[in-house]
């Protein structure tokens, strides 16, 4: 029996909304920028009790913006099409409807489809569809094939037909292809981070999955921003959703205060050495570096001051990467510092190796995703952009990991004007040559109100630091990099690979696993530096004791006593050696 496409109620009678409070021709757009979240709580929405407990298990008071007005759109069978940015409740806001829908149709078969851009992401949503629906048993069944298990192992987990299947577009339709995933009953069908997907150059998979796609099948488009790819996927999938213009990542700034720092190259390194060991930065911290290299010479550069850091790139393997995020968010590291190369969480070329067909190369020029996009970093207090991003919307969506649910946060940038470029030629970065360009387009894309403000730094006052960086910077060579990032890359993929199946088995011993480990070969840690001497403070020491005047050769009273500070030495016919008697007076006779 085929699956119903819309919502029937016990007696198999299509019915209206279970919710009075949206009206029957819902709008097409709703109010512009609107930050009012309409009063409602999650049993208004008419939810199967099950759920309820599994959102009371996650402690969700009430439902945010994105979720009270998608949850009764969807439960009314309504294609939509939401802007809202990372954070902002949008996985639950599909997730819910679908998974009332799977519990009332009580038919095992897969009826919903998400596809998502990365495997991190795939993971996360994975995970919250599993805690949303604890309390449902058999009734709903969530597989995720986003990870790099063989073909058999995928297939064998698809025959199970589960409920809804979590896979990244290339992922599904090379199931599709081979007969793995059938879409024949399909109800419901999600391309979340919809700009990503496109951006990551899955079109073809996403053709390939329409056409085999059946009509009436409910579509969820959810976007961090409304562009024309997002328009392209929209012709895709569906042709009259109802638009949710809801969040902007540029708004959400509003609760950042954002400062910039002018300064040389080698002084954003003195910076960063004073803010984090005078703790003028408080709380986590996620530091923005533009590639690879530059965040173990970050990193390296701080273990020379004994401060503690964890590394998030693309060359760590994905259980490693997802383990970070993970501790991080626990409070297990303070300090993150992540790579915000397109790549990162992302895992494009890895897809492509993954599937046999060819594909059209990656559109990768709008590099905004990353770090910067997907991942729901936790508790954030500051964004530091050690580098500068390559255009304003990178930078909005990375100042947008902090300030979240209503907290404020801070953001700080080091900006190097172009007359300083490349006159350090250690800590040049190539990226940073159009700095003061990317500031100009971020000042142009603030909302009224909002301002990058000058941090104000007193730069004379870090001079008498200089001699401490100087010395820890000469330590971090390239030689240092390069084998930092060949031992922490061994060190995790003996951690991921070999050890996989005992942590599986032992969920507790992941708890022992660090990610901030010194990476000092053969960078010379130099203990003494971990200490700020109380004279290089600002300010001085301040209970300081006049000692007064101490001399440099003060006399002793025995000095002058004869035979004192002479060194006499014989040979064996007992005659004095001129060459190893040494007179320490300076004078007399040798």
């Amino acid at each position: 029996m085929p699956a119903m496409k819309r919502k029937l109620n016990e007696h198999d009678v299509p019915e209206g909304s279970p919710t009075d409070n949206v009206p029957e021709e819902a709008p097409k757009e709703s109010p512009k920028d609107t930050n009012e979240t309409p009063a409602s709580t999650f049993a208004s929405f008419g939810l199967e009790p099950r759920l309820l407990r599994g959102i009371r298990d996650q402690r969700w008071s009430s439902p945010t913006l994105v979720q009270a007005k998608a949850i009764p759109l969807a439960l009314e069978g309504k294609d939509i099409l939401a802007r809202s940015g990372t954070g902002t409740g949008k996985t639950a806001a599909y997730l819910l409807p679908i998974l009332h829908q799977i519990v009332r149709r009580k038919q095992r078969e897969t009826s919903a489809l998400v596809l998502v851009p990365t495997k991190e992401l795939a993971l996360q949503v994975t995970k919250l569809a599993q805690a949303l629906a604890a309390h449902c048993g058999q009734d709903v069944r969530v597989q995720n094939i986003a990870g790099k298990e063989s073909d058999v192992v995928q297939r064998a987990k698809l025959a199970d037909l589960p409920h809804i299947v979590v896979a990244t577009p290339a992922r599904a339709s090379t199931n599709v292809n081979n007969g793995a995933l059938s879409l024949k009953n399909l109800a419901h069908l999600v391309v979340d981070e919809g700009d990503l997907v496109m951006g990551y150059g899955f079109e073809e998979d996403l053709n390939n999955i329409a056409k085999t796609m059946p009509k009436g099948v409910q579509i969820f488009l959810m976007s961090a921003t409304l562009n024309t790819e997002l328009d392209t996927l929209k012709g895709l999938f569906c042709n009259d959703p109802v638009i949710l213009a809801l969040d902007d990542p540029e708004k959400n700034a509003q609760l950042v205060k954002q400062y910039v720092i002018p300064c040389g190259e080698d002084e954003k390194f003195l910076l960063i050495y004073a803010m984090f060991l005078l703790k003028l930065i408080k709380g986590k911290t996620i530091i923005f570096v533009g590639d690879v290299d530059r965040s173990y010479r970050v990193k390296l550069f701080l273990e020379q001051f004994g401060i503690k850091s964890c590394v998030l790139n693309s060359e760590l393997p994905l259980t490693s990467r997802l383990h970070i995020v993970e501790e991080f968010n626990k409070n297990v590291y303070d300090i993150l510092i992540a790579s915000d190369e397109t790549e990162i969480l992302g895992t494009r070329k890895t897809e492509e190796t993954e599937t046999s067909k060819p594909r059209k190369k990656a559109k990768l020029s709008d590099k905004d995703s990353g770090v910067s996009r997907g991942i729901d970093f936790l508790n954030v207090s500051c964004v530091l952009n050690f580098d500068m991003p390559e255009n304003y919307k990178s930078y909005f969506h990375r100042i947008g990991r902090t300030a979240r649910a209503g907290k404020s946060g801070t953001a700080i940038s080091f900006l190097i004007p172009k007359e300083k470029y490349r006159r350090h030629k250690p800590t040049t970065f190539a990226g940073c040559e159009k700095d003061e360009e990317v500031l100009k387009k971020i000042e142009k894309h603030q909302k009224e109100g909002q301002k990058i403000e000058n941090y104000g730094f007193d730069m004379k006052r870090l001079e008498p630091f200089r001699y401490r960086f100087a010395d820890a910077l000469r330590a971090v060579t390239k030689i240092a990099i390069r084998e930092a990032r060949i031992k922490e890359l061994r060190q995790e993929l003996l951690k991921s690979e070999k050890l996989s199946r005992y942590f599986e088995e032992n969920p507790a011993a992941l708890s022992h696993l660090r990610h901030d480990q010194n990476l000092n070969h053969p960078a010379r840690i130099q203990a003494h530096l971990k200490h700020v001497p109380d004279y290089l403070l600002p300010g001085g020491r301040k209970n300081t004791q006049d000692l007064g005047f101490v001399g440099m050769d003060k006399t002793r009273p025995d000095r002058f006593k004869k035979g004192k500070g002479k060194r006499i030495v014989r040979n064996r016919q007992g005659k004095i050696d001129p060459l190893k008697t040494f007179n320490a007076r300076g004078r007399g006779k040798k």
